[in-house]
């Protein structure tokens, strides 16, 4: 009988890695054999588990890339730099690679492109079920209410994001554009301020709140005349994402090569 999947995880001392230690060693079917950081970390040392408030394991982070190498599969949350070099090293080492960086430029995805040809690539922006019943929904929705209701996006995040508006955020405006078959940088409008105009037909608005520790709120506003729809996620913790990031490595598992999303997990497609 085959024995638990083993899985790498890379940023393994941030909030989502530590969230990912708790899921991977809390779950049937799953192995931790590799939690790494970035070189000079102060953590590197440290016992994995114990990092994420759990007891010692006597597995502690360190600060190569390569302890992927005998993992089925990696996790990676960590920066986008970062993410196109570890996809490159998953793909010469034949490890399945499940990527929940955001931020990532169009070189960067260029890499995780490379990389599906050789290994199973998950790339998410978000890994909560519920967000990816939300994007199915969203673009369902934006398919039969048609052009005249208008598109807004409100997303909210604790006051450490760098990025903005979110991964998640652009996920959901991809699907809204999909759901009118065109392409969201042709109609996304990302800021507002000052005399800007009327509100161009068929655009995509987005608007980036940021403060507290709200993990992630997302409200897509579909806006008529007389009536307004509102589809609305919102994460109470960080384990969410955590699980789903854990399910997908259990599933591209022994997957043949290509890039994967969230869609294909759950079966959506």
């Amino acid at each position: 009988m085959a024995g638990p999947t083993k899985i790498a995880i890379l940023g393994a001392g941030g909030r989502m890695g530590r969230a990912l230690i708790q899921t991977v060693l809390g779950t049937d079917g799953a192995a931790l054999s590799a939690a790494v950081e970035y070189e000079g970390n102060p953590l590197i040392g440290q016992d994995a588990a114990l990092l994420a408030g759990l007891p010692p394991v006597g597995l502690t982070l360190g600060a190569d890339p390569a302890a992927i190498v005998g993992a089925a599969v990696a996790i990676d949350f960590t920066t986008p730099g970062a993410t196109a070099k570890h996809a490159a090293l998953a793909a010469e080492k034949g490890v399945a690679l499940v990527v929940g960086t955001t931020g990532l430029a169009h070189a960067d995805e260029d890499m995780l492109r490379d990389a599906a040809k050789r290994i199973p690539v998950v790339y998410a922006a978000n890994y909560s079920v519920g967000m990816n019943l939300l994007a199915d929904l969203v673009q369902r929705a934006a398919t039969s209410m048609g052009p005249e209701f208008d598109i807004e996006i409100v997303e909210m995040h604790h006051r450490h994001k760098v990025d903005a508006p979110s991964g998640s955020a652009l996920a959901l405006g991809r699907a809204a554009a999909a759901g009118r078959n065109v392409k969201l940088d042709d109609v996304a409008v990302r800021g507002r301020d000052g005399q800007t105009g009327a509100r161009p037909k068929g655009s995509i608005g987005f608007a980036a709140l940021r403060g507290g520790d709200v993990p992630g709120d997302h409200t897509v506003i579909f806006a008529g005349d007389g009536e307004r729809v509102e589809l609305t996620h919102k994460a109470g913790g960080r384990e969410i994402f955590a699980k789903g990031a854990v399910r997908a490595a259990l599933w591209a598992a022994g997957r043949k090569p290509g890039l994967y999303t969230m869609r294909d997990v759950l079966g959506l497609d």
